[in-house]
């Protein structure tokens, strides 16, 4: 039995860009990879000739397979041995593709992972604090030629660093913490629940619903929305926000994600919702769901640690947590996004038939009938 799977070769921190220029030191033989705001804002005086590539031109949306074949297209123009890529989970998951690929297409990458070998080393850089991808050996993928969203994964696309900077993340916009960070909170739930979790994963889990959950309350309570007081407090955290989506990537990459992300794929797929917005619109559904069928056993844990952070009873634990989230993004119903009834079935059969990697995960079985339903209880 696999008991945890540890990617990057080490985990580095730096109060700031600066710092991990001098010490990482770009050149001509490197692949940056970023986002215009951050390259012109942050990266641009240390790029020492290194090659870039700035992936907004290829869209603002979640990857595609078509924006990343692209992506390998460019780059295969360039003689580098390094990525460095500083961005979101879609700039380092489209840059753990272009490494791996070598050229070849994304089609062929997922279809013979296994088969490929990285040549060059890969340094990945969060400027959010959700995915943890910085420290998984999973990309998520919007398949457009299929129609639906996938994650794939293999110890190839580890990272040999993950670098972890506080100031890249100082002007987050509110939507985008609230988002990320949603997704390092489902990350550490699902996978703490999943059938494959272990005493090291549930270790990681556990103590990433603590800072994240803790990090919102402390969020919350520093004062409303938009205020300078809150941007303050986010910013003094956010080094821990970031310790705690890594501690959710290393959690999720051997637990697994379960339910939530798979049904979360159908609305991020259809109507472009960010990734962490569709994770949230499912997110306690699927709990108590989950609870419905059984109420004892690991999520009875997760509750009961849940409620102790909140300060709730444990009956309340959904309703509160979903009170202190609302504050930082309120909770949507899927017809708000433009999702209409007759969505809902074509939804359940695309999660029965295409996210089955998924759903092995869930803490209890979910078939057809109990997808749907949720779909229809959220709609």
């Amino acid at each position: 039995m696999k008991l945890l799977t540890v990617g990057p070769d080490i985990i580095h921190s730096f109060a700031t860009v600066e710092e991990f220029a001098e010490s990482f030191q770009l050149g001509p033989k490197d692949l940056l990879v970023s986002i215009e705001a951050i390259y012109s804002r942050f990266l641009e005086p240390y790029a020492n000739g290194a090659n870039v590539i700035l992936v907004d031109k290829y869209g603002a949306q979640e990857p595609t397979d078509v924006m990343i074949d692209e992506f390998i297209k460019d780059a295969s123009a360039f003689d580098y041995d390094r990525i460095v890529a500083v961005g979101g989970g879609a700039v380092m998951d489209m840059s753990k593709v272009v490494a791996v690929a070598g050229g070849a297409s994304i089609d062929e990458v997922i279809d013979h992972l296994p088969d490929f070998k990285r040549k060059v080393r890969l340094v990945l850089v969060p400027t959010t604090c959700g995915t943890g991808s910085e420290v998984t050996e999973i990309a998520a993928v919007n398949r457009t030629r299929l129609g639906c969203k996938a994650g794939i994964a293999g110890p190839e696309m580890f990272a040999d660093d993950a670098v972890l900077i506080p100031e890249l993340l100082y002007g987050l916009p509110d939507h985008v913490f609230a988002t990320s960070s949603l997704d390092a909170l489902v990350h550490a739930v699902e996978s703490t629940l999943s059938p494959n979790a272990t005493p090291y994963t549930r270790m990681f889990g556990y103590e990433a619903m603590t800072m994240i959950v803790g990090g919102y309350k402390a969020v919350v309570e520093a004062g409303p929305a938009g205020s300078p007081e809150r941007r303050a407090k986010r910013n003094e955290l956010m080094g821990d926000f970031l310790i705690a989506s890594d501690y959710a990537g290393i959690s999720f990459d051997t637990g697994g994600c379960a339910a939530v992300h798979a049904l979360s794929y159908q609305l991020g797929g259809k109507y472009h919702v960010p990734h962490g917005e569709s994770n949230y619109a499912m997110f306690t559904g699927v709990l108590l769901n989950y609870m419905e069928i059984k109420s004892d056993g690991e999520i009875a844990k997760v509750n009961r640690h849940l409620a102790g952070i909140l300060g709730c009873d444990v009956a309340d634990v959904y309703d509160e947590l979903e009170t202190l989230i609302n504050q930082l993004l309120p909770k949507k119903a899927l017809h708000e996004y433009g999702v209409a009834k007759e969505d809902l079935p074509e939804f359940a059969d695309r999660v029965m038939t295409t996210q089955e990697r998924l759903m092995r995960n869930c803490f209890v079985p979910l078939d057809y009938d109990r997808v749907l339903k949720i779909f229809t209880e959220l709609y």
